[in-house]
């Protein structure tokens, strides 16, 4: 049993070669963040800022190319034998602009913050009513878990990739990258709404905004729960709570200096 499945794995692996490519809009300009998708054994990947990426392919297998924005588009690989570099055009899907406003950034002022925010909440729902829904979640590839792939082969049926993902650690460093990506989404969430004044005059300098965020996820995580509701106002009543401890911290770390 354990030969038969030797053979079967070492098999479907050498019969896999690499296909590489670039991606481009239709202006040319290299396309980063496309996920590419092997229809056939549902591996992912992502291409670089250079609009490249290389995947493991068999042939004939179907590699379909996807960007929030754009068109989807389905190509066959390997059909003849070959395998040269391929040249995929994404082409943006054409969407209505409407009159944008502008909003200023806010001062700290838990009163006046609270008005603004409510009226972009408002804003977000009647753009979800009349206009097309938006995408829920984020275009990740879902690391891969021992569960999911050991039932399947308790039940007679392999998972390579995710036997791959797991041994070479993959899984692990995914985990670890998404952890950290959505940390640093959740700092600039905050950044970008609250004016960099509200921080310096509390005694927080500029360059340190970014660590006292992180520092206020870890002290008070119901900070960042607020993040993730998109709720400003909660966010700055936490914020209130934990700015003299950091503070603190930072004349203490003077003084030992």
């Amino acid at each position: 049993m354990v030969f038969v499945f030797l053979v079967f794995l070492f098999t479907h692996l050498f019969s896999q070669q690499t296909v590489t490519g670039r991606i481009v809009d239709n202006d040319g300009i290299n396309l980063s963040g496309v996920i590419i998708i092997n229809m056939a054994t549902d591996h992912k990947t992502y291409s670089n800022a250079e609009g490249a990426f290389s995947i493991e392919a068999s042939q004939n297998d179907e590699l379909r190319f996807v960007k929030e924005d754009f068109g989807r588009v389905s190509t066959r690989v390997l059909t003849d034998g070959n395998n040269p570099p391929l040249l995929v055009s994404l082409i943006p899907i054409p969407k209505e602009i409407e009159e944008v406003q502008i909003v200023k950034k806010l001062t700290g002022d838990l009163s006046k913050d609270s008005r603004i925010v409510a009226k972009v909440d408002k804003g977000e729902i009647v753009q979800q009513a009349v206009g097309l829904p938006q995408p829920i979640g984020k275009m990740r590839e879902k690391p891969a878990e021992v569960k999911s792939v050991l039932l399947p082969m308790l039940l007679g049926s392999l998972n390579v990739q995710g036997v791959y993902d797991l041994i070479s650690g993959k899984a692990r460093k995914q985990k670890r990258q998404y952890k950290y990506d959505d940390l640093q989404e959740h700092i600039s969430w905050i950044k970008n709404r609250v004016d960099e004044d509200y921080f310096t005059q509390a005694g927080i300098p500029a360059e340190r905004i970014s660590e006292f965020i992180e520092f206020s996820f870890l002290v008070k995580p119901q900070v960042r729960t607020y993040v993730k509701a998109k709720n400003l106002s909660g966010v700055l009543l936490r914020l209130e709570e934990t700015i003299p401890l950091y503070v603190d911290r930072l004349k203490h770390s003077g003084k030992s200096e």
